[in-house]
């Protein structure tokens, strides 16, 4: 085959698990590539805690196989946020700023999970504009779809965003 050369590179399992994720999806094969490189993984076991409500955010988390809970403090007990499956990503406001987080993230069974940190994004963002770009596009229409249900659901309005 003359032009065999031009065809994109074979996705591995892992990649085509990122594409899957609303966060990566308008990668091509070669910029998951660059991501995938960026990406820590880290293994939770049954009910071991991600991170907890007021600690400080540095990373964003792709479930990768596996279920999450996140939680809320309300009083004396604890809300449930979200149950989250693989391909669903959380955390995502630690890649902006370095606020505490507002929830805890525990892992409801056996959890690997690929991990974006702060750092790697920054840098990310400094040496592929283009990747970058991508990024915080479908970061910021995650976040705004999350606005939306949010102000949907009868919740009184923010007080500052």
């Amino acid at each position: 085959m003359i032009f065999g050369f031009l065809k994109p590179p074979k996705m591995s399992p892992r990649l085509h698990r990122l594409k899957n994720s609303s966060l990566f999806s308008t990668l091509t094969p070669l910029e998951l590539e660059i991501v995938d490189g960026l990406l820590h993984e880290r293994r939770y076991l049954t009910d071991e805690i991600v991170f907890d409500e007021g600690e400080e955010g540095q990373a964003l988390y792709l479930i990768m196989s596996g279920r999450v809970v996140i939680t809320k403090q309300q009083g004396d007990s604890k809300q449930v946020v979200a149950e989250l499956a693989p391909g669903s990503f959380f955390g995502d406001l630690a890649l902006l700023d370095n606020s505490p987080r507002n929830a805890q993230a525990r892992a409801l069974e056996p959890c690997e999970m690929a991990v974006f940190f702060r750092a790697d994004f920054l840098g990310l963002l400094e040496t592929d504009a283009v990747i970058g770009y991508k990024i915080s596009l479908a970061l910021a229409r995650h976040i705004g779809l999350r606005l939306r249900e949010w102000m949907g659901s009868g919740r009184p309005q923010l007080e500052a965003l």
